[in-house]
């Protein structure tokens, strides 16, 4: 009999606030999480595929009682070992105890619940199940039926198919009454709060947003199958009940002990944050795929996912959140799986020579936005790698050779910074590309590699003329001479940066009109952890005092910070989700990178680790963010608790890792030995100055070389002082697809001048603009 009721209401993920995240480290392509004490989505047979909802319990005596345990708000959990992705969960009513224990199966994509109800006997227990297969909620077909004489609950959408088998601690089939129906007219959810019982037994629901429901005995084993159709799932699942539960629990748990006895542990680290290190550490093996490999998502998590169906989610792979994870692989001691990160972005790299913004796994780009770091970020992976002598043979010069030309093309401005928000000049793009130069100069042919060094330089000379301002009422107010912005606008022609002018926030339900000299971040720390400013340089503290001021917050876990002043990306200030704008909470993340400048500055970052340590979830998951309120507006909030955003955040649990072991080393772990090498925190005074339509100058110094650096071939047509001297020159390509032209400006004295303008080689035509740089 048909369901009805079609197509059921709206459909949405589960809050991101999850428990614990798990796979299995053998050939099972399935990943797991939990939250609120049941199974929430379920991936497979990639990473960035969820294909349910959740996977629930209700617990009912037949006669009008029933619980939904995941509203109960009453358990416990349990872990075999920290850092093992198997959970027990255990819901406490005064009228029973429901015992849930989860776990892969090794080999198949099939996902293991042992189901144990104690307690008054006229209970027993019901699995409700919301597939979403293909990762989405819509056009889901269910079904209560058959395979090979046993019953299933089962789904399918397009290529995606589910079952769900249950036997009893004799082997037997488990299933009681069963349920197919539409999410919020006539499925078993609805029917409990209608009737108090299973009264409908509907054997079809679909197409739309469809659920099952199944009674179970009061012991039973669960097998939860994922494959291309529902045939294939149910021979996985019922493959998979073959053997004792206690059977495929005691191999998943032995394979992942035996893997953390080979993670490298940074000496000297409290008892608790080696736990919270080797909990960082599992997170970081979870979220790997298994198809694309060195491909990692950013989280296992949709979030605020409750509130919509967003098919991205963070579900996703981001360059730059790939790269930080590659990084604490390494200081892990994972050396080839940080091989194989790099690996895989040598192999998603775009014609241009950057990456996607975010993309799945297969490379195909999800937004559509361009972030200069993370052409960058690919880069120093390179780097690291063969710093520690680890590239085993991985071709990277071609690979840096276009990020590089990209970023020279491009920059510094980018479209987006690493928020993900407005166009311009930022402090922490501006360190990574200027990283990305330096240290991929080695494998470039010349003339590149000494425009790396030159453009890198220059740019480094330049941070604070683009980034910086002095005497400003902000400045004032806090008793500063000046601090670096969150975003310059790009700088026009003339060498303006116009900071005066409001810089939008995109997030905000009002855009409170903000210009940028009053916009504050805490990304100017990324300076001094990559080699470039001094932890003590004047500038750098008097930032540190006004970014504390505007963006710190006391919890009991400890300090953590905003992004930037304005932010709106979080809840509303009545808790209810961001839902495209709302109110910008703390990170733990940026606790982190407070430590490592902390550690630069020569002081001990504990403190940091244990405030990102005090800041996670149940199982020891970092969250993106955390409530920053006293009071909390709804019971789940708590100051210093995880939020409804990301949980895990992949780069948090990153960051924790990094910033214990560059604890461990006296420095920052990322830091580029090159870098260091040729700055050592130190401003640069370049003897050539640079011009670009993209990086104008309106004045040079006296003594200095001066290029043009053009996007197109051109013949330049220039003069001294007023057109004085007037002669022609072609610029010359310099590996880095800029086309270049040295000038005769190293001999004019202050007060003189220079002036030209380009004709286009390509089309024949002038630029039809003149420009005039002066010498002081």
């Amino acid at each position: 009999m048909q369901a009805s009721g079609a197509p059921g209401t709206h459909p949405t993920w589960t809050s991101s606030d999850k428990d614990l995240v798990g796979c299995s480290l053998a050939a099972g392509r399935l990943w797991f999480t939990t939250a609120f004490g049941i199974l929430n989505e379920v991936y497979s047979p990639r990473i960035d595929l969820p294909q349910i909802r959740d996977l629930g319990f209700i617990v009912a005596d037949g006669q009008g009682f029933w619980v939904e345990v995941k509203r109960l708000e009453s358990y416990r959990t349990l872990v075999p070992q920290v850092g093992v992705p198997a959970i027990e969960i255990v819901h406490a009513h005064p009228r029973f105890e429901l015992r849930l224990r989860i776990a892969p199966d090794p080999q198949r994509e099939v996902l293991l619940i042992d189901v144990s109800l104690q307690g008054d006997d006229t209970l027993r227990p019901y699995a409700l199940l919301a597939p979403h297969l293909g990762g989405t909620g819509y056009d889901n077909l269910a079904e209560v039926g058959t395979h090979g004489g046993r019953r299933m609950l089962w789904a399918e959408q397009g290529p995606f198919g589910l079952a769900l088998a249950a036997v009893d601690r004799s082997q037997c089939d488990a299933w009681g009454a069963a349920s197919a129906g539409y999410v919020g007219a006539s499925d078993g959810w609805q029917d409990f709060d209608r009737h108090g019982r299973l009264t409908w037994e509907f054997d079809t629901a679909g197409p739309g947003t469809v659920a099952l429901i199944g009674a179970l005995p009061r012991a039973a084993t669960l097998a939860l199958g994922l494959a291309a159709s529902r045939e294939s799932a149910a021979t996985l699942a019922v493959a998979a009940l073959c053997q004792p539960f206690d059977a495929a629990w005691a191999a998943h748990v032995g394979a992942w002990q035996a893997w953390h006895q080979q993670v490298q542990q940074p000496a000297g680290l409290p008892p608790a944050l080696a736990e919270q290190l080797a909990t960082s550490a599992m997170v970081l093996r979870v979220h790997q795929d298994k198809n694309f490999v060195g491909a990692m998502v950013a989280s296992l998590s949709v979030p605020w996912g409750n509130s919509n169906d967003n098919i991205g989610g963070y579900h996703l792979v981001w360059p730059r959140d790939l790269v930080e994870s590659a990084g604490a692989l390494l200081a892990l001691g994972a050396v080839p799986e940080a091989r194989d990160v790099l690996r895989y972005l040598v192999a998603t790299q775009l014609a241009a020579g950057n990456w996607s913004q975010n993309q799945w796994l297969g490379g195909k780009p999800f937004w559509q936005g361009c972030q200069l770091d993370e052409a960058a970020f690919p880069v120093l992976l390179a780097a690291a790698l063969a710093e520690r002598d680890a590239l085993d043979g991985i071709e990277v010069a071609a690979m840096i050779q276009r990020a590089l030309a990209f970023i020279a093309s491009n920059g510094p401005a980018s479209q987006q910074d690493r928020w993900e928000e407005d166009a311009g000049i930022n402090a922490f793009t501006l360190a990574t590309c200027i990283a990305a130069f330096v240290c991929g100069a080695p494998w470039l042919a010349e003339p590149a590699s000494s425009w790396a060094l030159r453009i890198a330089d220059d740019w480094n000379s330049r941070i604070e003329e683009w980034t910086a301002v002095q005497d400003t009422a902000l400045a004032r107010a806090h008793g500063v001479a000046g601090y670096y912005v969150r975003i310059a606008p790009p700088v026009d022609t003339d060498g303006l940066r116009h900071l005066e002018r409001v810089l939008a926030i995109k997030n905000q339900i009002r855009d409170p009109g903000l210009p940028a000299e009053d916009q504050v971040a805490t990304d100017f720390l990324h300076l001094v952890r990559m080699g470039l400013r001094d932890p003590g340089d004047p500038l750098v503290v008097d930032t540190l005092k006004v970014a504390d001021a505007l963006l710190r917050v006391e919890t009991p876990a400890g300090p953590a910070w905003h992004r930037y002043v304005g932010d709106g990306y979080g809840e509303h200030d009545d808790g209810s989700p961001f839902d495209g704008a709302g109110r910008g909470r703390a990170w733990p993340l940026l606790s982190g990178e407070r430590g490592h400048y902390e550690l630069a500055a020569g002081h001990d970052p504990l403190p940091y680790l244990q405030a990102m340590a005090s800041m996670v979830g149940r199982c020891g998951l970092i969250p993106e963010q955390v409530w920053d309120e006293p009071t909390s507006p709804r019971p789940w909030l708590a100051l210093g608790k995880p939020t409804g955003s990301a949980m895990p955040l992949v780069w948090a649990h990153a960051e924790f890792v990094k910033l214990a072991a560059s604890r461990g080393l006296g420095r920052p772990f990322d830091r580029p030995e090159a870098l260091w090498r040729r700055y050592g925190g130190r401003r640069p005074a370049p003897a050539e100055a640079l011009w670009s339509p993209r990086a104008p100058i309106s004045q040079m110094r006296a003594g200095q070389a001066l290029w043009l650096c053009l996007p197109r071939a051109a013949r330049v047509h220039y003069g001294m002082n007023g057109w004085q001297g007037v002669t022609d020159s072609d610029t010359a390509e310099n590996g880095l697809g800029q086309h270049v032209l040295a000038l005769p400006a190293s001999s004019l004295a202050a007060g003189m001048r220079i002036d030209f303008t380009c004709f286009w080689l390509d089309s024949g035509s002038w630029e039809g603009e003149d420009h005039r740089i002066d010498v002081f």
